[in-house]
Parts: structure tokens; sequence; C-alpha cells
């Protein structure tokens, strides 16, 4: 099959859940990983920072260069881009995978929140994606991998967390709009989506606690269909708004037990799939 080896990804939100295991499946290929999140220290909720998915990585087999930075704030975004074509001579692969997550409606939603919403999801990936853009301009196979959803405009979807949800659909937004902008290019911009909950640290402090958990999938099944769409050559795999499972399973994958946190438990769908 085909690997990501020598290829140098830039993942955001890559010191735990989603974003690590992309990063650590990506390292097991072989590859070069520039882990860019702000967590430093340990925190007793969220466990893992840069420098410990840095080592996990390189454990696994690849290389990687743990960088703080916040996704809200153009001159680190600039310094991560800036240290990763140091370190490694460019840029193969962004996966725009940093969110804030606040599913509440109009009235609970504080503008504190809305702002780190829509500066995160919306600005932050667009961001990354501007000042990565010269470096993916030169790479091979250039890939931009958005974990966002597909745009399912039912009014329930909106209902209740109207916020959150036009804010994440701005990175899906971008997919539509780059794919075709640089189609000619030969740069990939596509979107990921887990079919199911997934078990992040979200779940566990936001949404249902450890009964959620328990009927999640691991965020493996996230970083395998993430590597096997980042193996895909970026002029023909562009524009798509891809589900976890239906990659997989266009890969040959049967076996989703080994995903699941608790085999055999009925599992949660995600947000925003029917």
């Amino acid at each position: 099959m085909p690997t990501l080896a020598g290829k140098t990804l830039l993942i955001t939100g890559a010191s735990r859940g989603i974003g690590k295991a992309i990063g650590l499946r990506a390292g097991r290929d072989g590859a070069q990983v520039v882990v860019v999140a702000k967590t430093t220290k340990p925190h007793p909720k969220l466990p893992g920072t840069i420098g410990t998915t840095a080592e996990e990585i390189e454990a696994a087999g690849g290389q990687a260069l743990p960088v703080k930075a916040d996704i809200r704030h153009d001159d680190e975004v600039a310094a991560a881009v800036a240290l990763a074509v140091e370190r490694f001579g460019g840029i193969d692969i962004v996966v725009n995978n940093a969110s804030a997550l606040g599913l509440t409606g109009l009235q609970e939603t504080t503008m504190k929140m809305y702002d780190r919403m829509f500066a995160i999801n919306a600005r932050g990936s667009y961001l990354v994606t501007k000042l990565c853009l010269p470096h993916l301009l030169r790479a091979e196979n250039p890939h931009v991998l958005n974990i966002s959803s597909p745009l399912n405009m039912k009014p329930r979807w909106f209902a209740g967390h109207a916020a959150y949800t036009v804010a994440k659909y701005a990175m899906s937004c971008w997919v539509l709009g780059m794919a075709d902008e640089f189609r000619a290019q030969g740069i990939a911009f596509n979107a990921l989506w887990p079919k199911t909950t997934i078990a992040t640290a979200a779940v566990r402090n936001l949404l249902g606690g450890e009964p959620m958990v328990a009927r999640s999938r691991q965020p493996t099944i996230v970083a395998d269909a993430a590597q096997a769409i980042l193996s895909r050559d970026s002029r023909s795999c562009t524009g798509n708004f891809f589900i976890d499972e239906d990659v997989l399973r266009e890969e040959g994958v049967t076996d989703f037990d080994q995903y699941a946190v608790q085999p055999g438990l009925d599992l949660y769908p995600d947000l925003f799939l029917d």
C-alpha cells in the first residue's frame, strides 16, 4: 500500500485526540510530523503535550517537531511554518484538525465562545492553509485535509448550536472553494469526518462523559482513513467530503470492531450525519 514515508505533515491540534492519532499513524509510515498545538505542560483533564506526542511519533518510526502555537495568531502560525520548513525542507501535507466546540444555543453562547469558535475553526484553518500554501505549491503530492463534516443544511443541525455549526462548516466551505481554486495546481483539498463519535477529551469532558466514550470509536479509525486519503494522488483526489468508515471500506477493511472502545455496544452517530 502507498505510504507517507518521507512526507512532511503539519498537523494542528496534534497534542491529543484525532490530531495526535493522525500524527502517530504517519509516524509509523516514516513521515516527518510537525506537532502544532498550545499544550506544553500536562493538564489533569487533557492528557498529552506537544512534547510527549512528538516522542511517541518518533518511537513509532517517524520524525517529529513539536511547535507551540495558537492558530488564532498570525505571527505564531508563521513561526510554526518557518520552523517546519527549516527543519524538514518543506511541507507536503496540512491537516487542519484544531477546533473549538460549543454546542449551545443563542442565549447560552457567550460572545467570547462565539469568537473563539470562529477564530479557531474558521479563521485558524484558513490562516494555516494560506501560510503553508507556498510550500504546498512546491510539493510533489500536496494535500490539505480538514477535519470537518459534509455540508448538511437541514435545520436540525443548526438548531441549538448554530454558532458552532457555522464555524465548523466554514472549514468545509474552504474545501469546497479551494479544491476548485487550486485544481490546476494539483493541490488536493478534502474533508474527513467520523461516522460515529470518537473517544476524545471533547466527548469525555463536554458531551456525554464515559457512557458516550464507551459507545464511541477510537481516534485510530480517523487516522487510518486519513492515511489512506493522504496517500492518494492529489490531482485526482480533491473536493471530497469523506466519512472515515466509507474510506476504509474502499481500502478493503471489514473488521470495524477493532476500532470500538467497547465492541458490541451500539455506537453514537456523529453530528451532521443523517
